[in-house]
Formats: C-alpha cells, sequence, structure tokens
C-alpha cells in the first residue's frame, strides 16, 4: 500500500503559499492531532504559544541570539573537493555537524526550551534515540535552568553510550526503557505517558518534525534555518542554486529543515534518503515513506512502517536516530505532492560513506548523516558535473561503539 493518490499539484501549491498545516494541524490529509483528551488542553495552550511568542520581535531577538552566539550559527557550508573529484560532481555540505553538541538538534531544543520558559512549565520532558536530541535538551535545559528528563531505548543506551553519559554530565536524568522495541519509538511513548501524568508543569520538548500538531510545525520552524542559511550559502559561495539537495529521513527534522526553504525552488530536485537496512522486508528497514502505508503513530497520521493487520513494525537501521517507523506528516505531503523523492540506504552503503568522507574530506559523519552522504554518491553517477548539497546533519563521535564492532573490527 502506498500513499493515497492526491491532486498533487494543488497541494504543492497550498504547501508553497504557506496553507499547511491547516486550522486543524493538517498537511493536506497527514498530521492531525490523536491524542488522549488530557492533553488537549497542553497542546491547545502550546498552540497559542507558538502563535503569541514564535515569530514576536522579542523572542526572535533572544532566539537568534541564542543561535549566534552559544550554538555557534549559521554553520558552514563545506565544498568537499576531494568527494567531488572521486564522485565526478561539486559536492558541498551543509556543515550541522559543527552546531553545539554536534548536530542540527540544538536549533530545535534551544528555540523549545525558549518557549517552554515562556509558558511557565516548571520541567522538561524529552525523548532520544541516537542521543543528538538528547545531548541537545540537556544542554539547553543547563543553560536555561529548566530541570530535565530523558528517556531513551535500552538498545539505544549500548549503542550510544557516549550520549549518555554527556546527558547526564549536562544534569539531565536519563531514564532507560525497557519496554517496546527498547529504541525510539519506546522512548517516545514513555514520554508521552509522563506528559499526560503531568499536562500543565511539564513541557514535551520532542525533537522531530513528528507527533501531534503544533509540533511538526513548531519543530519545522525552528529546524528551516538550516535551509535559509544554505540557500543563501549557494548563492554567494557556488554562484547558483544546487541541481540538488539531499537529506536524511528518520523522523524528518534535518530534513524538512533542509528542504522546506528549496520547496518553491523548481529548478533544485529534492532528495530524502531512508534507512534501508537489511533489506526490503518489514522489520529490516527504517524506509517509511518508501515501504510504508497511511497510519496514526503517536498522535499523527502519517506514513507508518505497519502489516496488514495495521500493527506497527519493529524496524532496523545501523543508524539509531533513523530506527523509526513513523515520517513527520509534512513529509508524507511531500511525497503526494511528488515534489520531494524518497530513496534507501542500506546500513553497508552507510558505512562506506563514514569512511569515504573521513578518509577524503577529514569529517566524521553521523551515520545518519552518511546516508544522504550515498544518496550523492548515486547521484553523481547518474548526473555527472552537477551541484549536489548535502545536510550533513551530525557528526559520527556518538557512532564510535558502532563504528568500532563494524568498520573498525579487526583493524591493526
Amino acid at each position: 500500500m502506498t500513499a493515497p493518490a492526491l491532486d498533487g499539484e494543488r497541494l504543492l501549491a497550498d504547501s508553497i503559499a504557506g496553507k499547511f498545516p491547516d486550522a486543524h494541524g493538517r498537511f493536506g490529509p497527514f498530521g492531525g492531532r490523536y491524542v488522549p483528551e488530557t492533553l488537549i488542553p497542553a497542546l491547545e495552550g502550546l498552540e497559542e504559544g507558538i502563535r503569541k511568542h514564535l515569530h514576536a520581535s522579542d523572542f526572535q531577538t533572544e532566539y537568534q541570539a541564542q543561535l549566534k552566539t552559544w550554538v555557534g550559527r549559521p554553520t558552514a557550508l563545506t565544498y568537499a573537493a576531494r568527494l567531488s573529484e572521486r564522485w565526478g560532481a561539486k559536492v558541498w555540505l551543509k556543515r550541522e555537524d559543527l552546531a553545539h553538541t554536534g548536530a542540527h538538534k540544538i536549533n530545535n531544543a534551544i528555540g523549545q526550551a525558549l518557549l517552554a520558559k515562556r509558558l511557565g512549565a516548571k520541567r522538561i520532558v524529552a525523548e532520544t534515540g541516537a542521543g543528538q536530541h538528547g545531548v541537545a535538551s540537556a544542554a539547553a535545559c543547563a543553560r536555561l535552568g529548566l530541570p530535565c528528563t530523558v528517556y531513551m531505548g535500552a538498545v539505544d543506551m549500548e549503542r550510544q553510550a557516549p550520549n549518555v553519559g554527556r546527558m547526564q554530565l549536562l544534569g539531565a536524568t536519563v531514564v532507560p526503557v525497557t519496554t517496546g522495541d527498547r529504541t525510539l519509538r519506546a522512548a517516545i511513548d514513555e514520554a508521552l505517558r509522563a506528559w499526560v501524568a503531568d499536562p500543565l508543569d511539564t513541557y514535551y520538548l520532542i525533537g522531530s518534525a513528528v507527533g501531534p500538531h503544533p509540533y511538526p510545525y513548531l519543530v519545522r520552524e525552528l529546524q528551516a534555518v538550516i535551509g535559509r542559511e544554505a540557500r543563501a550559502q549557494m548563492l554567494d559561495d557556488a554562484g547558483g542554486l544546487p541541481d540538488v539537495l539531499i537529506a536524511c529521513v528518520g523522523g524528518g527534522s534535518n530534513s524538512i529543515g533542509a528542504f522546506h526553504a528549496f520547496v518553491p525552488d523548481k529548478s533544485v530536485t529534492i532528495i530524502g534518503i531512508e534507512a534501508g537496512g537489511r533489506g526490503k522486508g518489514l522489520g529490516d528497514n527504517a524506509a517509511t515513506l518508501s515501504y510504508g502505508s497511511p497510519g496514526v503513530l503517536q498522535g499523527s497520521f502519517s506514513m507508518l512502517l505497519q502489516d496488514q493487520d495495521g500493527q506497527v513494525q519493529e524496524t532496523h537501521s545501523v543508524s539509531a536516530g533513523l530506527d523509526y517507523p513513523g515520517v513527520g506528516p509534512e513529509h508524507a505531503l511531500l511525497l503526494a505532492a511528488g515534489r520531494v523523492r524518497y530513496q534507501t540506504a542500506s546500513d553497508e552503503e552507510a558505512l562506506e560513506a563514514v569512511k569515504a568522507c573521513s578518509e577524503y574530506e577529514g569529517i566524521l559523519p553521523a551515520l545518519e548523516s552518511a546516508h544522504a552522504l550515498i544518496g550523492a554518491k548515486q547521484w553523481a553517477a547518474r548526473h555527472p558535473g552537477q551541484r549536489i548539497l548535502v545536510c550533513l546533519s551530525g557528526r559520527g563521535d556518538k557512532d564510535m561503539p558502532t563504528l568500532q564492532t563494524t568498520l573498525l573490527a579487526g583493524a591493526q
């Protein structure tokens, strides 16, 4: 089963015109708010707070100051000369790995933490898969003096041990989740339960462009700085827009942030790369938009990896941050509208890209970002000489436990 047949041209025109999300929190047919009644007041309060604060001049002044002096924005645009030579194209990397805490997640975390403080939240709960959102949330809460509890699947805690220690050093309480699949999906479930138990004093700082309205919109707005910067940098440094923009897609925050500014540019092909894992079989990958079908997960109607009975399935990826059976509703819209292509890269290919980027550019990319690099390599093979812009969503230090047992296993 694939995405529902829709009028793609109309959906795209409405998206470009800023009509999504609509008053019901929908991106076309996707999105919405599927939550317990106890959370409706909290979500309505958040929606009201977003309308009041997010684009107000005083909030933006404070937010932009944090991005500049603490996060380290704008992040660099790097021409990957040696990869370009090897692949036969012109490859630029948008360096979110250079942002404070090592990934794009900090853009969203500090923005939501500032908003939570204005809304009077007494504590923050968050979820994390690869650990980067947990680290970013812990850092943002430390910066603003807010208590922080991070839920993390037991499987992810093992493969992302360095980030667990970083969260703890930053003052967060890290709660291992041993139920369900013990990865990101289970961590989100536990964070939602904690929020349901105390929706008035607790703020749920969600890490990706998923969940009930208004979170997909809020996260998109806070991550859109990636695409705005990259677009201006390409015009300045490369003398024109890229022919293609590529980013990895799990829940979809780095990619929707990178894509958003380029969606109106018809000359730019946009590609999202999902985790192909071990293969096409259900449970062997986390490629929701490539192999999924429409359904409801964790508060939102989007594309899911589910069986014929509608049971959401466990996923697999060498990358903890992509190991999730759903995806943000705006990505589902962009797929249905035909504006973005979604492809897969396997575990083996991602590891290959980590090695290539490290050895030829002196940049150790996150395993998530490595999926996007494979997309760039494949595009270059079919379109030699073109300009390729890759969102390098994070650095790979966090992946060393996995890399030690894969790429470095048996190395002298």
